[in-house]
This record gives C-alpha cells, structure tokens and sequence, in this order.
C-alpha cells in the first residue's frame, strides 16, 4: 500500500504505477475500452462494417492491442458487447480514439474507458517450416 492510501480508499492511479514498476513488473499501461450495446444487437449489426473498418485501421496504425466481441456473462449468447484495447499516450487519446469509431458515433454503443496495466500473460507462436503455417496462442 502507498503513503497517500489507507485500507478503505483507492490508491492514485499513478502511485499504484509507480509500485507495479518498483516490483518488477513491466507496467505496460494500455487502455480498455468496454463497448455496450444501447438498443440491441440491431444497431451494432447495422454498424459492424464500418466498425471493422476503424478497428483494422488501428491495428495497421499500431494503436489497436487486441479487440474481440465479449459473451453474455454465463457465456451462452453475444448480446453485441465488446472490449478493445489501444496504445494511446493518455487516457483522454484514448477516449477521442473510442468516440471516433463508428459503433459510437452512431450511438448503436456506449462505451467506457480504463487504464490498464500489462503485467503478466505470455503470448506464443508456433511456425512449421514444412507446411508454412502458423499457431498463435
């Protein structure tokens, strides 16, 4: 815990940075974006080609992380909820980046936005010269 945190409060977004760092971890802030339907699947559908479109441009522009649809909360159904996660330099770059797509232009979504850190995880690939394919994972 902090100097400036008791048990009850939250810690300051920065302090808790500063920690993360000092025990070792890499810290490496990305932002989510938790984007959620207002008025069904119809919008989002409606909106989903000009979504990707936006979304593509972001990875190819390197500020797209990852992106994907998020299930229903028990898993069985996509109620056309999504997450997102962009390198931006603050969290305002990142909220202007979520108002510019096209799903919340529209208003088929709201979304939210939140720092995040990248502490743990791996990510592996597995290249078959022979077949020249490839497993990410």
């Amino acid at each position: 815990m902090t100097e400036s945190a008791t048990p009850q409060s939250p810690v300051p977004w920065s302090d808790f940075v500063k920690m993360t760092k000092e025990k070792g971890l890499p810290a490496n802030e990305l932002f989510a974006v938790i984007s959620t339907p207002t008025a069904g699947v119809g919008p989002v559908f409606a909106n989903l080609d000009p979504h990707l479109a936006y979304q593509a441009k972001l990875q190819a522009d390197g500020v797209m992380f990852a992106a994907g649809p998020l299930s229903a909360t028990d898993g069985s159904a996509w109620a056309g909820m999504g997450i997102f996660f962009y390198r931006a330099d603050s969290l305002a770059d990142a909220v202007a980046l979520a108002e510019q797509d096209p799903m919340h232009k529209s208003g088929a979504r709201t979304f939210q936005v939140r720092a995040w850190l990248l502490n743990e995880g791996t990510f592996s690939v597995r290249l078959s010269y022979s077949t020249g394919t490839f497993n990410l994972g």
